[in-house]
């Protein structure tokens, strides 16, 4: 919310500079966020860790936590993050939104360098901007259920603000148009159809209208005579953040005798009754008839424990 704040004021210098150090930062909180949720909340799973040089100049086989100049643990940086949810836990983010992300961070890692004189320039910015919104938002809901259309969470477009259509006197420097045509070759390889739930750069036409909502109210009940719960979206996501795919991949990690063959479904689907184990979500949340997904709490991975060996 602040990077979009300074985004929208109009007369701050600086304010993409400012904008994309802001925006990268909350994305790199998202995901350790992400990763602090699917591994049950370990701090280990978002801190950095090393090999130390021993006496005679090899290196220890046990890793330790590293440290920061101040002596704090030091954390995983953003694209690490992508890394090991991908590797680790087959929860791989769409590939358009690290494009994003890593065009986004060309802006913030060379941010020296931008005079922003140029409506190109700031214009590409813009776009780049709009689409890490969304994409943000995108992966929010659908990682925590967390909702943020209370707040104004839209770039304001350039016509707003008054940008000269051409500008005078200013020509690209290097810097400048290596950069976007690292980002024009980007776009020229992604399919980047709005209607995607994630995009690389978005042009934005912005309508106003009156709009009101409401809140969805989930109930689980087990039987007919059973005590009414009501969950937020955001309890379901916190409770059961692990879908199929990363629920296969924890126990292909935990046990070395693991396939995901006849055995394991066979163990799993009488497990997927159990609503402390997994839950059910409809794509269509009013409609029974519609697609469904499963998502698991993390501990259904004992369950599993009888039947294969752990690794070592």
């Amino acid at each position: 919310m602040a990077a979009i704040e300074v985004y929208n004021k109009p007369n701050m210098a600086f304010r993409e500079e400012n904008f994309a150090i802001l925006a990268i930062n909350a994305w790199e909180l998202l995901l350790k966020a992400r990763l602090l949720q699917v591994s049950k909340n370990r701090l280990s799973s978002i801190l950095l860790y090393e090999r130390r040089r021993l006496s005679d100049g090899t290196f220890s086989k046990k890793r330790y936590r590293k440290t920061n100049r101040s002596g704090n643990h030091a954390s995983i940086g953003l694209f690490q993050a992508l890394d090991i949810l991908a590797a680790e836990y087959s929860d791989s983010v769409p590939a358009v939104v690290r494009l994003n992300l890593e065009a986004l961070c060309e802006v913030r890692d060379n941010a020296i360098h931008f005079l922003n004189d140029d409506e190109t320039l700031i214009q590409k910015v813009y776009e780049l901007g709009t689409a890490t919104v969304k994409n943000y938002l995108h992966l929010l809901r659908a990682w925590f259920g967390t909702s943020l259309d209370g707040y104004q969470m839209h770039l304001m477009p350039i016509g707003f603000v008054g940008t000269r259509r051409h500008a005078v006197g200013v020509v690209l420097n290097t810097e400048e148009r290596t950069w976007l045509k690292y980002v024009e070759m980007m776009e020229h390889d992604v399919d980047d159809d709005v209607s995607n739930d994630t995009n690389l750069t978005l042009d934005v036409d912005i309508r106003l209208r009156r709009s009101s909502e409401s809140k969805l109210e989930v109930r689980i009940s087990d039987a007919p005579d059973a005590l009414e719960v009501q969950l937020s979206e955001e309890d379901v996501r916190d409770r059961y953040p692990w879908d199929y795919s990363i629920l296969t991949a924890r126990l292909t990690q935990r046990y070395k005798d693991f396939k995901a063959n006849k055995k394991y479904h066979d163990l799993r689907k009488p497990l997927e009754s159990d609503h402390s184990l997994c839950v059910v979500r409809y794509l269509d949340p009013g409609n029974p008839r519609s697609a469904t997904k499963r998502f698991f709490s993390p501990n259904i991975v004992r369950k599993f424990d009888p039947y294969y060996t752990r690794s070592d």
